[in-house]
């Protein structure tokens, strides 16, 4: 069975964290099944230099290494794809890192401003750049990838729940805030089968307690989180805005 199409032909998208899992899965279809132009960020550049070769996409994929937290490289980001691109239609903001904390109250303080830094900050910045090239063009899409962590307590996962419901919280502010030119919505997964969540679902017994949890019986794959955002950014959900949509199996109306 094919890929669904969702007529995203020629626009212009920046995918942060976009050199691996969901990130790479996300490049990979709107390069080579919608024939859209990517711009793609991550930290590291040896990523960056493996998934511009593997995905082998000429002159529709421009890859830069970025701190998002940064502000200047987050600045530098968007300008060098509005100055390539001539636009910025739709800006996913799927980067995302956690470090183990078994307690939050016991972690030290600089884990939980990385982790902040990291995942919501970044998701701040990237949209405020993104968002005034929107403005002038009259239109645009943000989404962010969240997590069902950001409304379920998670082992191991404390302040990355906390960065996350901060991001869904954003996402709620901005699509008032940017309407009605600017269409903000958030993908919030289950556990993804990526080397992200490796140390979670690689313990047989961690893995098939995971899956009690889940009526489908599976953890999601890069693929199945794809569908819903390539959704969020067509005309299909044209009249979609502010909205979180879990991807989660089934997990979170246990």
């Amino acid at each position: 069975m094919g890929h669904l199409c969702y007529g995203l032909s020629g626009q212009v998208f920046v995918v942060t964290g976009g050199s691996r899992g969901i990130g790479l899965e996300i490049v990979r279809r709107l390069v080579r099944d919608e024939q859209a132009k990517v711009v793609l960020c991550a930290r590291k550049q040896e990523g960056l230099d493996q998934a511009v070769a593997e995905l082998n996409a000429g002159d529709n994929l421009l890859a830069i290494a970025a701190h998002i937290a940064r502000e200047e490289d987050v600045d530098n980001l968007i300008k060098r794809a509005y100055d390539t691109f001539g636009r910025v239609d739709a800006l996913i903001n799927n980067v995302g890192m956690n470090l183990l904390t078994p307690s939050t109250a016991d972690a030290n303080p600089a884990t939980w401003q990385k982790i902040i830094d990291t995942n919501l900050n970044g998701t701040y910045l990237c949209s405020r750049a993104a968002a005034r090239i929107m403005k002038n063009q009259g239109r645009g899409k943000i989404v962010n990838i969240s997590s069902i962590a950001a409304r379920r307590a998670a082992p191991g996962m404390g302040i990355y729940g906390v960065a996350k419901a901060g991001i869904e919280s954003l996402t709620r502010v901005l699509a008032v805030e940017l309407a009605p030119d600017i269409r903000v919505n958030a993908v919030a997964p289950s556990m993804v089968k990526t080397g992200f969540s490796m140390p979670f679902w690689s313990n047989p017994e961690t893995h098939d307690e995971i899956i009690k949890g889940i009526p489908l019986g599976r953890l999601a794959e890069p693929a199945d989180i794809v569908e819903p955002v390539l959704f969020l950014c067509s005309n299909g959900a044209g009249f979609i805005t502010g909205q979180v949509i879990n991807v989660d199996g089934g997990a979170t109306i246990l």
